[in-house]
């Protein structure tokens, strides 16, 4: 065992050398293709999981006084509260007057979204997630931010028309207030096209809408005042309608104000969300392109590199050392280039995930991306798994054509 140990150990410092002789020598050009194409596909791979993670780690934007939420067919339950764009429900405000007339019903109240940009009073913008609501009488929390603060109702909107006055208020949660340098009472200007409308904020709200993404800068307004920004009066639209009660027998009577919408439970909800198969998606696909293209280019790199090396190899085998020797040298060189591969990859990596917050937070207020020290186990693993397969096509080439008969020629 020791002797076979002492064997392996040497071939493994043969095969080390080599490869780092002919790297650093430039010698090659086809050994640093190889260890480039490992690199960026690794790198490539790290971000993309790294995007991945962050996306499984996200919950939706819920609510704990809200046990319904009323969306659009075409609406995956997994983007309530969180979907700025698609379907919408019209009518919402004498939607939710019916609703609220029942008294099984504690509140019930239209929620539009939108991702706005909003200045403070330096100029320094931010995109935002905003929610526009029906304020209740007492403090509610939607989307994980208490109402206090806001006016009751929803004064904009009178007697069906958008013609009441403008509050302006708005309910901020702490990354906002840190993303924007504002406080308590501070002014926001809204890019709404040639209509210049302020906000006024009412209270920083002392928890944030977090996700496994890190938290959300998001903005509670009255409901007719963001339809206003947004574009959404015609037709009162709003992205869904949320629900409050203890009662269970309500379901059919909220489902009748909307037929052919899908009423999600407070329990249905956390199931879809959890079951949500999109970062899997992400990642496999990740998965499946780098080791598709990873092996494909070390085999073809690795198997040139061995036909005009293979004389070398050649006397190896004069030499006295086995065709299960030069096997494993060939072996061990292969994995030297993707392991060195993937830890420039998966450095590379690292980087680009940071990147892509940078850019994200900038722009959009949020970090998508996930740092975790496990994509750097992950990458150099697959970088291995890469060089073990790309592997067989060499050995394959120098088993192919006997040691002499290269040595003849």
């Amino acid at each position: 065992m020791r002797r076979r140990f002492t064997r392996l150990y040497g071939l493994t410092t043969i095969g080390v050398r080599r490869i780092r002789a002919r790297l650093t020598t430039n010698t090659s050009g086809g050994l640093l293709a190889a260890v480039a194409a490992v690199t960026v596909t690794i790198a490539l791979m790290t971000t993309v999981s790294g995007i991945a993670l962050g996306l499984a780690s996200q919950s939706a934007i819920q609510s704990e006084d809200v046990d319904y939420w009323v969306v659009p067919d075409a609406t995956t339950p997994t983007a309530i509260a969180a979907s700025v764009q698609g379907p919408k429900l019209g009518n919402v405000h004498a939607a939710s007057t019916r609703l609220t007339r029942d008294d099984r019903i504690e509140y019930a109240t239209p929620v539009e979204t939108s991702l706005i940009r909003v200045t403070n009073g330096g100029g320094e913008g931010a995109y935002v997630l905003a929610l526009g609501i029906v304020v209740p009488e007492t403090p509610r929390t939607v989307a994980g931010l208490s109402t206090r603060g806001l006016t009751p109702g929803d004064p904009h909107y009178a007697n069906g028309t958008y013609s009441g006055p403008w509050t302006g208020e708005a309910v901020i949660s702490g990354a906002t207030a840190e993303v924007l340098d504002v406080q308590r009472a501070a002014t926001l200007d809204v890019e709404t096209g040639d209509t210049a409308r302020t906000l006024t904020v009412r209270r920083v709200a002392e928890n944030d809408v977090s996700t496994g993404v890190g938290p959300v800068p998001v903005v509670i307004v009255h409901l007719s005042e963001l339809q206003t920004i947004s574009g959404a009066t015609s037709g009162d639209a709003a992205s869904q309608l949320l629900v409050s009660t203890t009662d269970p027998s309500v379901q059919s009577d909220i489902e009748a104000v909307y037929p052919g919408t899908t009423v999600v439970t407070r329990t249905g909800l956390s199931q879809t969300a959890s079951l949500s198969s999109l970062p899997l998606a992400i990642a496999l696909a990740a998965f499946v392109t780098s080791v598709v293209v990873g092996v494909l280019f070390v085999a073809t790199m690795m198997g040139l590199e061995l036909l005009s090396d293979r004389e070398t190899l050649a006397v190896f085998t004069a030499l006295g050392y086995s065709a299960r020797s030069v096997t494993v040298l060939v072996l061990v060189e292969t994995l030297s280039i993707t392991v060195v591969g993937g830890v420039l990859g998966v450095s590379l990596g690292v980087l680009g995930i940071e990147a892509v917050n940078l850019v994200s937070g900038q722009y959009l207020g949020v970090a998508p991306a996930l740092v975790d020290p496990r994509l750097l186990g992950y990458g150099v693993a697959i970088a291995l798994g890469i060089g073990i397969v790309a592997a067989l096509y060499p050995v394959w080439l120098y088993r192919r054509v006997p040691a002499l008969e290269v040595l003849s020629r």
